[in-house]
């Protein structure tokens, strides 16, 4: 499993400041948001990012898009253009987001487009030898074990998984059952530490994620935990987050 970051966390520093920041830290791989640094569809630009982050020496881990299943493209937004800026950026996994509502508050209907979606999506990114991984968040068909397992159930494609991170404000013993409740679909992990929504260094946090990077290692499929936010949005705070994150990682891996 490989320590990374997601570039969202420094979303005002340009990409070579990122890489910079990442490389210092110790961090091996990247996950390129489209909303600041890789715009959905431009492809000269994720091709510039993917030259760049080679040359500092890290890989691209995946594309965190801002795709919704079942709206985004009646709001403008295309799965074919985050899929090209995908492929140019040599990413192996695009992050979508499972829908633009809560499960408590979807009905039916609205699951059942989102499914189709999902499906839809996954053959023209197999097609590309590209994954798709759902956000795991609040707002969305991912936001708890249930709904999340038997959402990933439901579309059933071979090359489409989730990301997974801890709900905010949720015990830990709860959240490592949501973890375990769609461990077989989990493929990248989302590594930070909050108290309520205050960002906390990750080492206030240790203990939670070495019980979470324990158990996702026992499926051998997560290929990278990615910092993703710190304290502050203070660049300094990385090393000390990524210093955390890799010494569990090292742990994890005995």
């Amino acid at each position: 499993m490989r320590s990374g970051l997601v570039s969202i966390s420094f979303r005002n520093l340009p990409v070579p400041a990122v890489l910079a920041l990442a490389r210092g830290a110790g961090l091996h791989a990247m996950e390129w948001s489209s909303d600041a640094h890789c715009p959905h569809g431009d492809t000269s630009i994720a091709k510039s990012v993917a030259v760049t982050t080679k040359t500092a020496g890290l890989t691209v881990a995946a594309y965190g898009s801002y795709y919704r299943l079942g709206a985004s493209e009646e709001q403008g937004l295309t799965f074919a253009s985050v899929l090209a800026s995908a492929v140019a950026l040599g990413a192996p996994a695009i992050r979508i987001w499972a829908g633009a509502a809560g499960s408590a508050e979807t009905t039916p209907k609205q699951r059942n487009a989102v499914i189709a979606d999902a499906r839809r999506i996954s053959l023209l990114a197999a097609a590309a030898k590209v994954r798709v991984l759902t956000e795991w968040h609040a707002g969305t068909l991912t936001d708890t074990g249930a709904s999340g397992r038997a959402f990933l159930t439901d579309v059933g494609q071979p090359n489409f998984g989730t990301v997974w991170q801890p709900g905010i404000g949720l015990d830990p013993a709860v959240a490592e059952a949501e973890l375990a409740a769609v461990l077989p679909w989990v493929e990248h992990l989302h590594v930070f530490h909050w108290r309520t929504h205050e960002r906390r260094p990750l080492a206030e946090g240790a203990a939670a994620w070495r019980r979470y990077l324990a158990l996702a290692a026992t499926t051998g499929k997560v290929t990278c935990a990615a910092l993703e936010f710190v304290r502050g949005d203070e660049p300094a705070q990385l090393g000390p987050d990524a210093a955390t994150l890799n010494t569990l990682l090292r742990e994890t891996a005995k």
